[in-house]
């Protein structure tokens, strides 16, 4: 570790000369000169009023979360009380040994297109249930819950809240339909290590369909999207954002340097992690992503506690506003758009990201990762990404803060100031809360680029190193400068991932129909099988 950590800072000192010169225009230009088509192509809009237009690719992300909920029978509601339990734990035994070795059923993962590594006695995998949905959600839990959510208000008014709900609800069933499939078609190597994603089924998923050819492109696509976004936006972007709100939290804006520093100090901090693999990515963000949410989640409960008679003329307004628009932001189709698009980007769902997390996790059947995976979207959006917008709501029922209609860029000072009016001084604590949702972002985005990057350059230590430390310089690089152009591109890497995911968890959505089948029969059996007993036992007493 030791040896590693020099080499390491060996390599990023070097950053030093780096940051010293005033390159930051000129990184921002090439990106700006060489990358704008691809920016502007991902997020073309589309017009649907005189003053509104959506991107395209949102349009897909919707289109297939409506798709998958329609297809799979509503399972983001149906699901529900079932992906609690399997968090609980309540169906270990069977995901471990599988339903035939403990009740003598016979649908388990032994017919056609399984997994040679899931053959075995007990599940492979490197991590629980618990953890891989910790791992996911710290990659999505972050500043979009709390800028992204003002950002959409000042635009959209409090009617975008109700649309980005109902964005959250879709896009759990995205989110089923990909996770199941990154378990089905994950590899296991001989060590136990675990590649999973978007790449695997892509390429063996779309074989069993016959489209060799075109799977191995989509997985090609998706694995340099991945890498570049997770350069991007899982990393600069959130280191950037995390030392800007240091220094102006110590308010560093005179020392020369502070942000590279902050990053260099971030850098080592990540690197200990990342070492050692999801394992280790697991257990850090199994204790961050319950203690971070917890705290700013008790914080805005404490906030609408306080204001609680007001509560129900906040949900109202948000009511009235989804759908009158309240004369703002283009009326009805602009606040839909707004919440729509805030709620879409902050869950992931769809994007392709959170199936590789999801499938390390421990069982025999796929399905129910994709059962776990469903509480995703709900925890980010629905609760998180709504408490934020409560909080704003009610704080600004006079326009103490905030004039609805105007947009702004930055929402994180907004918020502070939400809470800050009945916390006070909370926003020493909503900075150590972006800094860490940094981190934890930073960590699960390490996973998924270095995912990536093994599909295309090959599974070994040397393949894992050179990832991390490009992984590790880029969170300096992050710190250091204004990205402009630069964050711009990594945000059209990251959604560019929806346009192969999509595809191919469209093509194989029978096959995700087929495990949750086994799955739930499995589930069925035990619970006969304990019925029987527990009748059996009835009767000998």
């Amino acid at each position: 570790m030791k040896k590693y950590l020099l080499s390491l800072l060996s390599v990023l000192l070097p950053i030093l000369t780096f940051a010293q010169e005033s390159t930051s225009e000129k990184i921002d230009a090439f990106f700006k000169d060489y990358t704008g088509w691809f920016v502007e192509w991902i997020f073309k809009e589309i017009p649907f009023s005189e003053t509104y237009s959506i991107p395209w690719v949102l349009i897909v992300l919707i289109g297939g979360a409506i798709y998958f909920t329609v297809y799979f029978k509503f399972i983001n509601i149906t699901g529900f009380r079932t992906a609690i339990r399997v968090v609980q734990g309540k169906y270990e035994d069977i995901e471990k040994h599988g339903a035939d070795t403990l009740y003598g059923d016979v649908t388990p993962n032994d017919h056609e297109n399984i997994i040679e590594t899931l053959r075995d006695d007990s599940a492979e995998g490197e991590v629980s249930h618990f953890q891989a949905l910790t791992a996911a959600l710290s990659a999505t839990v972050g500043l979009g819950n709390i800028a992204g959510v003002a950002v959409a208000l000042s635009i959209g008014g409090p009617g975008a809240t109700f649309w980005m709900i109902m964005a959250g609800l879709l896009g759990m069933a995205s989110k089923f339909a990909e996770c199941t499939l990154g378990v089905k078609y994950r590899d296991v190597g001989k060590d136990g290590t675990v590649y999973g994603g978007p790449m695997y089924y892509l390429t063996k998923g779309l074989k069993e369909k016959g489209m060799a050819g075109f799977g191995k492109i989509l997985a090609v696509l998706f694995a340099v999207f991945v890498i570049g976004g997770s350069f991007g936006g899982g990393n600069m972007f959130q280191a950037n954002q995390a030392a800007a709100q240091f220094i102006k939290l110590f308010e560093l804006q005179d020392v020369s340097n502070a942000g590279m520093y902050f990053g260099i100090v971030m850098a080592v901090i990540v690197a200990v992690v990342i070492i050692g693999g999801i394992k280790r990515i697991a257990s850090v963000t199994e204790k961050i992503v319950p203690f971070m949410a917890g705290i700013y989640v008790l914080a805005a409960l404490i906030i609408l506690g306080a204001n609680f008679t007001l509560i129900d003329d906040a949900f109202a307004l948000i009511y009235d506003g989804a759908f009158s628009g309240l004369g703002i932001a283009g009326g009805l189709v602009g606040v839909m758009i707004q919440g729509i698009r805030r709620g879409a980007f902050s869950n992931e769902a769809g994007v392709g990201s959170a199936a590789i997390a999801h499938s390390a996790v421990r069982t025999k059947y796929p399905a129910s990762e994709g059962i776990v995976a469903l509480l995703e979207p709900f925890v980010d959006t629905v609760v998180i990404c709504t408490m934020t917008a409560l909080v704003i709501v009610i704080t600004n029922f006079n326009g103490q803060f905030m004039e609805y209609g105007v947009p702004i860029k930055e929402g994180v000072e907004l918020t502070a100031i939400a809470f800050d009016s009945v916390i006070p001084h909370f926003s020493v604590v909503l900075t150590l809360a972006v800094i860490l949702f940094a981190f934890s972002t930073m960590i699960s985005w390490s996973y998924y680029g270095m995912q990536g990057w093994v599909f295309l350059f090959g599974k070994g230590k040397t393949s894992d190193l050179v990832y991390k430390i490009l992984f590790l310089f880029f969170v300096v690089v992050g710190s250091s400068i204004s990205l402009g152009a630069v964050i711009d591109f990594s945000d059209a890497m990251i959604f560019a991932m929806v346009v192969p995911n999509i595809i191919g968890v469209v093509i194989l959505a029978p096959i995700i129909r087929r495990e949750l089948g086994k799955y739930m029969e499995a589930i069925e059996v035990k619970h006969d099988a304990l019925e029987e007993g527990a009748k059996d036992l009835t009767e000998h007493m």
